[in-house]
């Protein structure tokens, strides 16, 4: 902002405008994207990695740590545990772990913020130290149920005491542990990786039986680090009690924020996007295999595997508009897509979502918030209990959306918004600090 007026970034028939309002963004329709970008690291694996560090013995490298403030939290939450933690020069983090068992009382409450994942994965490890711990969060994380891991970690012998019955914060007095066979309701990759965390400081070797495969990260972070981790059709073990060695690790990039790229490469007639160094597990890949169903035209090179974990680059360009069914069996896959996806059915098409009960329990009320979001946008779009319907055959009119605090729907409502008949304005733009700092920036250089 300069002498009180928006100051305009981007070229060609969008851009992007801050505006007086506090935490708003104007965004203008475009064209068409194009271009060659790399996004931040990955943000599951950013967390997994420096958790475990923690619990390695030595120091650890990790290049390429996601930038955002969830991942922040993580890094907070060690140094609150008496883990040394410094950056050099290039931005790579050094974690000198502790050792298995070694982490130190915090002195107060631990804030996760906004993450959930530090949160549930924090969790597991201290059920296992012999002191008490609280861990709490923004008013956000505060109304997020915790029972599904309060109930196995209570199976393990840890005494947790939640607030308004499963809710942060948490009290956890962590004690000696036993192994358990844990079957979880509802697909969670928090929920496992919780478990399995826990499970690295039991007596015995715990078993995690999923209804549905989630993503990995956990047992190929773990197993990189030395743990005995077995994986066998949907059964995830582990055997407590193995020490860690420290690591050298790079972070590939976050394939769920340059999924927002990839919806609007497929959504914008003439588009072309080219993502560079991205993970491509193939645990989190369903996106593109959607996409392509969808209509886009989406290529895909694996060009190393570091860790277990393969990576390379997308490039993923606009096709036909077709109509998209997304049931439960897999919602999983692509629960934190799910948010892009509607962008993209704005453009034409049709997206049908049914069995993601789970998004009414995330940041916010996905379903509720993202429904009033795009409707305000001037979308056709139907919320149901556990999903949504979006009927495409309008072109959005332009409007205002309030992204209540929530990164994924700050950024799936700027990339509805390149489609409006008008300008748009995104409420609450500053929560992709969450996840994507600069993604703002990123879209004017992508708009044409």
């Amino acid at each position: 902002m300069r002498d009180g007026r928006p100051q305009s970034q981007g070229r060609g028939q969008c851009y992007i405008t801050r505006v007086t309002r506090p935490d708003a963004i104007v965004v203008q329709p475009a064209g068409r994207v194009a271009g060659c970008i790399r996004v931040p690291g990955d943000k599951s694996i950013s967390h997994r990695y420096a958790l475990v560090a923690a619990l390695a013995d030595g120091p650890s490298s990790i290049e390429g740590y996601a930038p955002g403030a969830d991942c922040h939290a993580t890094l907070q939450a060690l140094l609150h545990l008496g883990v040394p933690i410094s950056r050099d020069e290039r931005g790579a983090l050094t974690v000198h772990g502790r050792g298995l068992g070694g982490l130190s009382a915090a002195a107060g409450p631990i804030d996760a913020c906004n993450s959930g994942t530090t949160l549930r994965l924090l969790a597991g490890m201290l059920a296992a130290h012999p002191f008490t711990s609280v861990l709490t969060g923004d008013d956000s994380l505060r109304r997020r149920p915790m029972r599904r891991i309060i109930t196995p970690l209570s199976r393990m012998g840890a005494r947790i005491r939640a607030s308004d019955g499963d809710r942060p914060p948490l009290t956890i007095a962590g004690a000696g542990l036993s192994a358990i066979e844990h079957a979880p309701d509802v697909p969670s990759a928090q929920v496992k990786s919780s478990v399995l965390l826990a499970g690295l400081h039991a007596d015995g070797r715990t078993r995690v039986i999923e209804p549905a495969p989630t993503r990995n990260h956990s047992e190929l972070a773990l197993a990189a680090f030395g743990a005995s981790v077995d994986c066998h059709d949907r059964v995830v073990s582990i055997v407590g009690g193995t020490r860690l060695h420290a690591r050298r690790l790079d972070v590939p990039g976050d394939l769920s924020s340059a999924a927002f790229w990839a919806v609007a490469a497929a959504a914008l007639p003439g588009s072309d996007v080219t993502c560079l160094e991205v993970g491509l597990n193939p645990t989190r890949t369903a996106i593109l295999d959607v996409l392509a169903r969808a209509g886009a035209a989406v290529e895909r090179t694996i060009e190393r595997v570091e860790a277990g974990e393969p990576r390379g680059s997308i490039r993923v360009r606009a096709g036909d508009h077709r109509p998209l069914t997304i049931g439960a069996v897999e919602v999983p896959a692509v629960i934190d897509e799910l948010p892009a996806l509607a962008a993209l059915a704005t453009f034409g098409g049709a997206l049908n979502v049914s069995g993601a009960s789970e998004l009414r329990v995330k940041e916010s009320d996905r379903i509720a918030c993202l429904a009033q979001g795009l409707r305000a946008l001037g979308a056709d779009i139907e919320e149901r209990p556990d999903g949504f319907h979006i009927s495409g055959r309008r072109r959005l009119s332009g409007g205002t959306a309030d992204a209540v605090g929530d990164h994924r729907l700050a950024m799936a409502f700027a990339i509805a918004a390149l489609g409006a008949d008008r300008p748009s304005v995104i409420l609450g733009a500053s929560s992709v600090d969450i996840s994507y700092p600069g993604f703002f920036e990123v879209l004017s250089s992508l708009a044409r």
